[in-house]
């Protein structure tokens, strides 16, 4: 029996986007869109909810990595892609969406709404990817 390595998601990249965090960045990495939006609007439950998580970043990974499939498209490219480059569509074509991608390109991520949109169902896009490579 053999074992597929399940590392989805880095530590690394977590708490890189900690760095961000009271805007809700790593939250959205991790899976958690709802708690993501909640430090978006609150700045990190007032920068609490954004110290605590300094430790909490560890389980939450382990969580994504059993969480969502693994597989070539890389989930820390493109949440990197997303995050700083997202309005320009660039995360979409990475993902081999290049309609979307240029759409986002010429009209700022689709106005904004289709960043936020996936910010919410990044890790699920790329997750059901992979899932058709095997």
């Amino acid at each position: 029996m053999t074992t597929l390595t399940r590392d989805t998601h880095s530590k690394l990249i977590g708490y890189l986007l900690w760095i961000f965090g009271f805007l809700g960045a790593h939250r959205f990495y991790y899976g958690r869109p709802v708690t993501g939006t909640l430090w978006f609007f609150t700045l990190g439950l007032l920068g609490i909810g954004w110290l605590i998580d300094l430790f909490l970043i560890p389980g939450m990974d382990r969580e994504a990595d059993l969480r969502f499939n693994s597989g070539r498209t890389s989930y820390n490219v493109a949440w990197i892609l997303l995050t700083f480059l997202g309005v320009f569509g660039v995360h979409r074509m990475y993902m081999g969406k290049w309609f979307t991608g240029i759409l986002y390109l010429c009209t700022g991520g689709f106005f904004l709404i289709g960043v936020l949109y996936d910010f919410w169902t990044l890790n699920d896009q790329i997750s059901i990817r992979n899932a058709w490579r095997f």
